[in-house]
C-alpha cells in the first residue's frame, strides 16, 4: 500500500485535525445500560408485564457526526455538520430512511449571525434545551423532548418536512437563523413544504427568544407546522433556569394544539420542574419531575405524571457511569384498558464522548 492511502486513513482514525484555515471534526457518542422495567415494554411503551434490555441512549443519545469551519476573510465562516444517531445494542442507525437523520445542513455566519440550510432541529427543541430540569437525556422518554418539542407528537399525521408521521422534531428543507447579541439569542426557521401547486402545504415557520446572563438563562419559541392538506400543528414551550453554585434548578412549561382533522383536535401541555446538584467535581445528582395533560375532541381528557433521577459519576473527562430510575402513573386510562396505570424503570450504564 502506498503512503498516501495509509495518511488518508489515519486521519479518518483521529478524533479532530486542522488544516490552515479550516477545521474539521469527527465527534460522537456511546451510551449502552442495562435497563430493567415495569409496567412498560422495552421501547418504554405502557405494558401489562415487565421486560429486561440493553438499552442504547438512556442518559444522552449515541451518534457520531462530523461537522467542520473555515474562515473565508473579513470576519465571515462557512460551516458544515452531518450527524446520525445510532442504537448501540443493535449497531443500527436510529433512522432506518435517513442516515444523517440528526443533522444534514451547510451555511455561512458572522458577526451578523449564522444561517444554515438543510435538515436541522425545530426551535422547541432549541428552546427547551437549556432549560429542561434533566438536561435533554433520556430523548425517548422525556416529556420535554418526546411532546413538548413534538419529538414524538402521537397524532398520527407528518407535521411540516419531517419525513414521519410520528414526530416533527427535525425538519427538512430548512433555513434557520441564529443571532447571538450579548446576553440575547434570537432564532428565526422556515422549512419549505414543496408541495407542487401548494406554496404552504407542509410547510413550517417559527421564531425564539433566549437570554443568559448571571446564572440566568430563559428561553421560549413558537412553531407552527402544516400537513400536506393544511391542517396545522402550533406549539409553543417557555422555560427558565439558573445556576447558583453547585445548584442547578430549572421549569418550563408548553403548549401544542394540532388539527387531526377539520373537525377534530388535540391539545397537549406539558409541566417541567427539576434541579441538579454537583455533589463532587465527580458526582451530579439529578431529580426532575413532568406532568403531561392531553384533551382530544369527542374523548375524555388523559395524561400522566413522570419522575426522572440521575446519578452520574464522571470516570474522565469524557467517560461516565450512571444509574437512572424512574416513576411514571399514568391518568383517566391514557396507558389503554389491558395495561398497567404505574410503572417504574431502572437503569446503569456507561457513557463515553469522543
Amino acid at each position: 500500500m502506498s503512503i498516501k492511502p495509509l495518511a488518508f486513513i489515519a486521519l479518518l482514525a483521529a478524533p479532530a485535525w486542522a488544516l490552515a484555515e479550516s477545521s474539521l471534526t469527527l465527534y460522537g457518542i456511546a451510551d449502552a445500560g442495562v435497563r430493567y422495567s415495569s409496567g412498560m415494554t422495552a421501547s418504554n411503551a405502557p405494558s401489562a408485564t415487565s421486560t429486561s434490555s440493553l438499552a442504547s441512549g438512556v442518559n444522552n443519545t449515541s451518534r457520531f457526526g462530523l461537522r467542520g469551519r473555515e474562515a473565508l476573510g473579513g470576519g465571515l465562516h462557512a460551516l458544515f455538520n452531518f450527524e446520525t444517531g445510532l442504537n448501540l445494542d443493535t449497531g443500527a442507525t436510529a433512522n432506518t430512511t435517513k442516515f444523517f437523520d440528526r443533522a444534514a445542513i451547510v451555511g455561512l455566519g458572522g458577526s451578523w449571525g449564522q444561517v444554515t440550510a438543510g435538515r436541522q432541529t425545530n426551535l422547541l427543541a432549541d428552546a427547551v434545551s437549556p432549560v429542561d430540569p434533566v438536561g435533554m437525556r433520556f430523548a425517548s422518554f422525556n416529556p420535554n423532548i418526546v411532546t413538548a418539542a413534538v419529538s414524538n407528537h402521537g397524532l398520527g399525521l407528518e407535521y411540516g418536512t419531517s419525513g414521519a408521521s410520528s414526530g416533527s422534531y427535525r425538519l427538512d428543507n430548512s433555513l434557520k437563523y441564529t443571532g447571538r447579541f450579548g446576553p440575547l439569542t434570537a432564532r428565526a426557521m422556515y422549512s419549505f413544504g414543496e408541495t407542487a401547486g401548494r406554496a404552504s402545504a407542509q410547510s413550517s415557520a417559527g421564531a425564539g427568544l433566549a437570554y443568559a446572563n448571571a446564572g440566568w438563562t430563559i428561553s421560549g419559541a413558537h412553531q407552527r407546522f402544516k400537513t400536506s392538506s393544511n391542517l396545522e400543528l402550533k406549539a409553543s414551550i417557555v422555560g427558565a433556569a439558573y445556576q447558583w453554585g453547585r445548584v442547578r434548578l430549572a421549569l418550563s412549561t408548553a403548549r401544542s394544539e394540532g388539527e387531526t382533522s377539520a373537525s377534530s383536535r388535540t391539545v397537549q401541555r406539558v409541566h417541567s420542574l427539576g434541579t441538579t446538584w454537583s455533589a463532587t467535581d465527580a458526582v451530579d445528582l439529578t431529580a426532575a419531575l413532568y406532568r403531561v395533560d392531553r384533551q382530544r375532541t369527542g374523548r375524555s381528557d388523559d395524561g400522566y405524571t413522570r419522575a426522572m433521577l440521575f446519578a452520574e459519576y464522571k470516570l474522565s473527562r469524557r467517560s461516565k457511569l450512571y444509574v437512572e430510575l424512574d416513576r411514571t402513573h399514568w391518568s383517566a386510562g391514557y396507558q389503554g384498558t389491558s395495561n398497567k396505570d404505574r410503572a417504574t424503570g431502572i437503569t446503569t450504564g456507561l457513557l463515553h464522548t469522543f
